[in-house]
C-alpha cells in the first residue's frame, strides 16, 4: 500500500473539505502525510522588492494551515508534517515535492482557490494528472 502521501493544500474549501478524508486514508494505508502549499511566483516575480513580504505571508500563511492538518492527523495516529515551496505553477512544485520527498501518491482536491483561472489556463489537479509520474487520487 500507500508509504507517504503527498497533500497540496491552497485554503479553498474543496482543498478543506479534502483534508479529512486524505488523513484518513493515510491512517488506513499507515502511511505518513505530508501537507504543501506552493508559494508561486506568478503574480510577483522573486526580483520585486514585494516579494520578500508576500513570501513571508504566504508561508506564514501556510504554516498556519499545516500546523491544522498535523493536529487533526495526530488526532488521528496519522505521522505529518507540512512542507513548502517556492515554484513558478503549482503544479510543478506539487509534482517536485512529491519527488523530493519520495511521496507514492499525490492526494488532492479536483479544484483549487481559483476556478476562473482554471477555466482560461486549466486546472493544477488537471496538470498534474498530465504530468506525474506518481499516482494521483483525486478528492471530488
Amino acid at each position: 500500500m500507500f508509504k507517504h502521501i503527498l497533500l497540496p493544500v491552497d485554503g479553498s474549501d474543496v482543498s478543506r473539505r479534502a483534508v479529512s478524508s486524505a488523513i484518513e486514508f493515510a491512517r488506513i494505508s499507515g502511511a505518513r502525510l505530508t501537507p504543501y502549499t506552493c508559494v508561486h511566483d506568478q503574480w510577483i516575480p522573486t526580483d520585486n522588492e514585494l516579494w520578500p513580504e508576500y513570501a513571508s505571508h504566504a508561508q506564514d500563511e501556510a504554516r498556519a494551515e499545516h500546523a491544522k492538518i498535523e493536529e487533526a492527523a495526530a488526532q488521528n495516529g496519522v505521522h505529518c508534517v507540512g512542507a513548502t515551496s517556492v515554484a513558478s505553477s503549482p503544479y510543478l512544485g506539487i509534482i517536485a515535492k512529491a519527488m523530493e520527498l519520495e511521496c507514492d501518491v499525490i492526494f488532492m482536491a479536483s479544484h483549487g482557490r481559483n476556478r476562473v483561472s482554471s477555466l482560461l489556463l486549466g486546472s493544477e489537479t488537471q496538470k498534474v494528472l498530465s504530468h506525474s509520474a506518481i499516482p494521483v487520487l483525486v478528492f471530488r
